[in-house]
Parts: C-alpha cells; sequence; structure tokens
C-alpha cells in the first residue's frame, strides 16, 4: 500500500539535481537508484552500479579518499548497506570530510523483488552516529532534504542522511543501457583517472589518458 505522506525515490532526486555543482561525483546502487538517476541526472561524473548489491558505499569511500577535493555523494539502499554494514565502521574510521552517504530506507529489497528487510525499522542515522560519522540525520521530506543536502555538502563530513522513501518496484526504464564498461571508461575520463590497461598473463598496467 502507497503511503501518501512518505516521498517517492524521485522527490529527492529532483532535489539531489538541483544541488550538486559541475564537480561533485555521484555513486549510485544497483536498479532503480542507478535508473533513475540516469533518467534525470545523466552526466559522465556518475558511476552506476550494475548486480553488485551493496558495493556502493565501499566503492564510494575509496573514491572519497582518492579525490580528497571533491564532493563525493553515494546512493543506498537499507537493503544493500545491511549486506555489507562493517563498511559503515571503516567509513567512520577513515572519515573522509567529502563524502555524503543518502541511505534509501525503503524497508524492502527493492531490486530483488520487494522482498521485506528481517528488521525493517532500524534506525540507521543513530547506527550511523555510534560508528563515527560525523552527522548524521533522518529525512522524510523533500522540503527537509533540500536543507540538509545543501548543508551536507558545505560541511566537513562523512554525513549520512536518511531518506523515508516508498518503494518503487517496478523497474524505471533509463535513457540508454547501462553499459558496466562504458559507465567506468566515461567516469574514469570525467575524473581524469589513470586507465588499466591488463594482459592475458599478468603485468596489466595503468595508462595516464
Amino acid at each position: 500500500m502507497v503511503n501518501a505522506n512518505r516521498p517517492v525515490r524521485a522527490d529527492y532526486y529532483h532535489v539531489l539535481a538541483e544541488c550538486l555543482t559541475e564537480e561533485t561525483l555521484v555513486v549510485t546502487a544497483l536498479g532503480n537508484a542507478s535508473y533513475l538517476w540516469a533518467k534525470i541526472q545523466d552526466r559522465p561524473k556518475n558511476f552506476y552500479f550494475e548486480d553488485a548489491m551493496g558495493l556502493a558505499l565501499p566503492l564510494a569511500l575509496g573514491l572519497a579518499v582518492a579525490q580528497p577535493k571533491r564532493k563525493v555523494v553515494v546512493v543506498e539502499g537499507d537493503g544493500g548497506l545491511l549486506m555489507h554494514l562493517g563498511v559503515l565502521v571503516t567509513v567512520g574510521a577513515v572519515a573522509p570530510k567529502n563524502l555524503t552517504v543518502l541511505l534509501i530506507q525503503n524497508g524492502v529489497h527493492a531490486a530483488s523483488g520487494g522482498q521485506a528487510l528481517t528488521n525493517a525499522n532500524l534506525d540507521f542515522a543513530e547506527i550511523g552516529r555510534t560508528m563515527g560519522l560525523a552527522h548524521t540525520e533522518n529525512i522524510a521530506s523533500a522540503v527537509s532534504f533540500r536543507k540538509a543536502i545543501a548543508a551536507s555538502l558545505k560541511r566537513p563530513g562523512p554525513s549520512m542522511l536518511v531518506l523515508a522513501t516508498e518503494p518503487d518496484l517496478k523497474a524505471v526504464m533509463p535513457p540508454m543501457p547501462l553499459d558496466p564498461m562504458r559507465t567506468k571508461q566515461r567516469f574514469s575520463e570525467a575524473i581524469g583517472a589513470p586507465r588499466y590497461v591488463s594482459t592475458f598473463f599478468g603485468g596489466g598496467k595503468l595508462v595516464t589518458p
């Protein structure tokens, strides 16, 4: 049953699109987290995940450390985070000041069919605080999110905004097929990262673009 008082993912995404700077890097988890973001604001500095549940935050943490002069925003789901909850411990320990985590809390594993979480009522903001994140906050409206994301992108992090969201189980059609190789190549070029050239028998190398 749809909860008329709870925003949908698109409500938050439209606000995010308005608040981003050109240099902000955005990492999105699999499923509609990536499909809808690509539909709303496709850009070279987006990294879309496909078929890798729970790994958006670990990648974003690495990016934040490797690209300290850029803001990094990652969108992960509550189900995905529960698969690798220990990454929050590492985020708190490493404490990248440029990282903002947007956690979609819809109470289900949306990307795999809508199975209910074993505990859909966890206070992820409190969990984040106990793990050492500089700022965490529960958000229940697009209006509140606008203020929170603007503040998060200005102050030192790491921050986590937990977004109460109505589940979106029907897959959104992205503007183009999300090819992982194309995503990786386009993103690497956008941030000026060296390209890794592999070989059949090891000895691959990094090539500066």
